[in-house]
């Protein structure tokens, strides 16, 4: 399944200044029968955001107005826990197209970059620079600079991360694993048809 190609985003930032948010927190596990990737959203930090009589809870961060945009900046140690994709599924159908933490869990980060979620992984003074920031100002914007592999705050101030080769590749065409085979396949087809058996 393709996704959204990824090469320069500009926006505001939900900040989540929350270390260890494990996948359970991300999506709750009785959320998790649905076969198909749409609809995790709704239920994205569910209890967090919501009360028991699916009332929100004013204090939590995605109900408060003032913040928006397709970027979420969380602790460290974000996507803990188990391995379940469903929680990159949840961030990518709520909308966000970037997640910026100081550490991110593997398999988190990994399924994130399988479906068009940029995991920008920043030193922990940066990370505190970008929520000062956005507490500073709420309207401020981020830069996140996929082909420079940078990401930038509205004072100048900017900092790289690392991104794997392959998996940049596929976010900037908006491939997922498959995708990317698809795209090759004459050059499959070719090297099989000259390789002898």
């Amino acid at each position: 399944m393709a996704y959204d190609k990824f090469n320069v985003l500009t926006s505001t930032a939900v900040p989540l200044p929350i270390e260890n948010v494990d996948t359970d927190q991300i999506i709750p596990a009785r959320f998790l029968k649905a076969t198909e990737r749409k609809g995790f959203g709704d239920n994205l930090f569910r209890d967090w955001r919501f009360n028991q009589d699916d009332t929100p809870k004013e204090d939590f961060v995605l109900n408060n107005p003032k913040y928006s945009g397709k970027i979420l900046v969380g602790g460290k140690n974000f996507g803990s826990g188990s391995s379940r994709e469903h929680a990159a599924w949840a961030v990518y159908d709520y909308g966000f197209r970037c997640v910026v933490s100081s550490f991110f869990a593997d398999i988190f980060k990994n399924n994130c970059l399988n479906i068009g979620v940029l995991p920008v992984q920043v030193s922990p003074e940066f990370l505190a620079e970008i929520f000062a920031a956005i507490d500073a100002d709420p309207s401020s914007e981020l830069v996140v600079d996929l082909p420079a592999q940078t990401i930038s705050l509205s004072n100048g101030k900017s900092e790289a991360f690392a991104i794997n080769a392959y998996k940049k590749g596929n976010m900037t065409n908006g491939f997922d694993d498959i995708d990317y085979l698809l795209n090759i396949k004459d050059n499959i087809r070719d090297f099989a048809a000259n390789t002898p058996l």
